[in-house]
């Protein structure tokens, strides 16, 4: 069993590279399915949910050349459909939740796909109802096999729809709009999600030859097309990374310089950074966090608690609430963390306040967090990392703590995160990567 051995406590200084969306990625790596002809993408993160789709595409069939470290290029000419009802499938796309995203695709240039029921985080119910109920609009048939957990699905012909979704999702946006490119007549998807990275998903599918227009709103009008081209494409960077490094500095009172963040995607990221005290300064294109000795969060207006929640975009991304919790404990000030979206990921709390947090975890959404002005410092623990968002939330505590921590599971970080350790390793992290068993195996 992995497991880093952090030593904490410790000011970092330096500069930290941004790595490619893993969020974005897992939407444009299957988009290359929808046409034969080559497809390069560049700044894919290496990371194993991603990699793992990479590896499903090549077990179906897309022909894939790696040019240099960050950039592909995808040639889906000869796909095996047949390849669904083998047990290798169930066993690649049940082992990662982003295999859902190859169905819009599938169902739009060969009129048939399967799935196995979805593995991922354990973050609580995420359901793919979305998904499905807006395949069918467009005219799709499921049929779920419960013996072997396969849903099958025949789309042999896809007609354009109005498509109310009942949630903005943005998987099950990205998904729908997969399917719709080349479906019959004209499909207006509403209450769409507007993400960045669904942005850079309806932009690259213009220039292959798609027409979709309302890109950046909540009402996307597609009108389908016959066929679609080659293009090349490159990823933003990943703004869940960005708010973990920005926590990273105040936490642990570092100068650190977060290297093109692409400033104008992040939308309300640093301005929630900054309501926690956080300073920053943009130079260029890079977010440049000088060393701070405390940081004191802001109030209402009123005087009251300032209180954080997630909502779909242009809100606060959920992926970011427990980095923002964790800084939060070493702020002035209180705060009132309100995670609506998913039911279990405040549950990495008991965590933190076995290092010292003074947090009230209210309910299974909300946790109130006291900060103490740095004054009692985080200890380092032994502990494990539930998902990938808590786990770097604890990375980020443990290198702020006095004394060793040591996070075992570490498996679920490297999901999200590309050589983590490395990384803060050049800008002087005290982490290495251990052989260890939790206590109690």
């Amino acid at each position: 069993m992995n497991a880093f051995e952090i030593n904490g406590g410790k000011p970092l200084k330096g500069e930290i590279i941004p790595q490619g969306a893993k969020n974005e990625a897992l939407q444009i790596l299957s988009a290359v399915l929808l046409t034969e002809e080559p497809i390069t993408i560049s700044n894919v993160p290496n990371i194993k949910d991603v990699n793992k789709l990479i590896d499903l595409l090549i077990a179906l069939g897309v022909r894939v050349n790696r040019i240099d470290e960050d950039t592909y290029v995808f040639e889906a000419k000869d796909i095996n459909i047949d390849y669904f009802q083998s047990l290798e499938f169930k066993e690649k796309g049940g082992s990662l939740r982003g295999s859902i995203m190859i169905v819009g695709p599938l169902l739009a240039r060969f009129g048939k796909a399967a799935i196995p029921k979805p593995g991922g985080d354990k973050i609580g119910r995420r359901r793919l109802d979305t998904h499905f109920l807006g395949f069918e609009k467009l005219g799709a048939k499921f049929i779920y096999d419960s013996e072997n957990h396969f849903f099958n699905v025949d789309a042999t012909q896809l007609k354009g729809a109005y498509i109310l979704l009942d949630e903005a999702s943005v998987t099950g946006t990205a998904n729908i709009v997969m399917a719709a490119v080349l479906a019959k007549g004209k499909t207006e998807i509403y209450n769409a999600a507007c993400e960045p990275y669904l942005q850079q998903l309806c932009k690259m599918l213009n220039r292959m030859g798609a027409n979709i227009s309302g890109i950046g709103s909540n009402l996307l009008t597609i009108e389908g097309v016959e066929r679609l081209g080659g293009t090349s494409h490159r990823m933003l960077p990943d703004m869940i990374e960005i708010g973990s490094f920005i926590g990273l500095a105040a936490m642990t009172g570092s100068e650190i310089t977060i290297k093109d963040v692409c400033y104008k995607e992040l939308g309300i990221i640093p301005t929630v950074f900054q309501r926690l005290g956080i300073k920053m300064e943009l130079r260029g294109d890079d977010l440049f966090i000088p060393a701070q000795d405390s940081y004191e969060i802001d109030t209402f207006i009123d005087g009251s608690i300032l209180t954080i929640s997630d909502s779909p975009w242009p809100g606060f991304t959920p992926d970011l609430l427990s980095i923002v919790l964790v800084v939060a404990t070493q702020a002035k000030g209180n705060v009132l963390i309100h995670q609506k979206m998913f039911e279990s990921r405040l549950f990495f709390v008991d965590k933190l306040i076995d290092m010292g947090a003074q947090i009230i975890l209210c309910d299974p959404h909300r946790a109130t967090v006291i900060g103490l002005n740095k004054m009692y410092p985080l200890r380092g623990i032994e502990m494990t990392s539930p998902d990938i968002r808590a786990g770097v939330s604890l990375l980020i505590a443990a290198l702020s703590a006095k004394g060793t921590s040591t996070i075992h599971n570490i498996e679920q970080i490297e999901r999200g995160y590309q050589n983590i350790e490395e990384r803060l390793k050049k800008l002087g992290a005290d982490i290495r990567r251990v052989d260890v068993a939790p206590k109690g195996h």
